[in-house]
């Protein structure tokens, strides 16, 4: 099984100082989406990404330090740089170092100015959300900048594990960078439920706990089948046969 979650825009400043992190895959298309930032001014920028302009100001700042091969302090981890509630539903402070090199193995981070992100690559922080309309030399935003870039690298992970099981625990802001119908694989997507008087209901906030904490369980234990997903359990999340399909594995709670 192969896992795709969505980054965070909350972010901290790794404590673990690693000697094993890797490098980023798309370094010359990260490189070009940087130059193209640097060419808005604070308030162009604070409306493109609709963001206030002290936000604007401190990703101008980010893009102006931004420079590859990374070797400024700020670099870190991503796995340990992002902090959002998937992030802090996967509690990472714990990881042995077989959960992180499970993790490395088994967990991609898909990321507007990366691409796809694995969980030791060493990033620069920033802020680029896969859903902002920057227009590039390859279209109007950044799906179609990334077109089968994203897709074709999942392929060759599968090809790596020789499995062929992408589990999307991203968002679908996120999940709308992957082109479905190229994956050589079977997709099966999580969905988080709250009852809600007789029916049940997605609640944003408690869903990208819970994709954080079915990441965990995954890694935690190591799981490489799919059916070893429904015994998840966390935070009072149960497998619902009735609503789950072939494709989608819903839990409710």
């Amino acid at each position: 099984m192969l896992l795709i979650i969505s980054p965070a825009k909350k972010l901290q400043t790794p404590e673990t100082e690693r000697t094993d992190l890797t490098s980023i895959s798309y370094p010359e298309e990260s490189k070009y989406l940087i130059s193209e930032l640097r060419k808005f001014k604070i308030e162009a920028l604070s409306s493109l990404m609709n963001i206030s302009p002290k936000l604007a100001e401190l990703n101008f700042e980010r893009y102006l330090k931004w420079e590859y091969p990374f070797k400024s302090d700020e670099a870190g981890a991503a796995l340990f740089m992002f902090n959002g509630d998937v992030y802090r539903g996967m509690q990472t402070t714990d990881f042995t170092e077989e959960d992180i090199q499970f993790t490395q193995n088994r967990l991609r981070i898909l990321s507007g100015l990366y691409g796809i992100i694995k969980p030791l690559d060493k990033i620069m922080p920033y802020r680029l959300e896969m859903g902002t309309k920057l227009e590039t030399k390859k279209g109007k935003n950044l799906y179609q900048f990334w077109g089968d870039k994203i897709t074709e690298h999942m392929n060759a992970d599968f090809q790596k594990l020789n499995d062929n099981v992408l589990i999307n625990l991203a968002s679908n802001e996120y999940y709308k960078v992957v082109k479905p119908e190229k994956i050589k694989g079977k997709i099966i997507t999580p969905v988080f439920k709250e009852q809600k008087g007789d029916n049940y209901k997605v609640v944003a906030i408690h869903a990208k706990r819970a994709r954080g904490l079915m990441c965990r369980f995954i890694i935690k234990n190591k799981l490489t089948q799919t059916d070893d997903l429904k015994g998840f359990d966390s935070e009072n999340y149960s497998f619902n046969h009735e609503l789950s399909g072939e494709s989608e594995f819903v839990f409710t709670r």
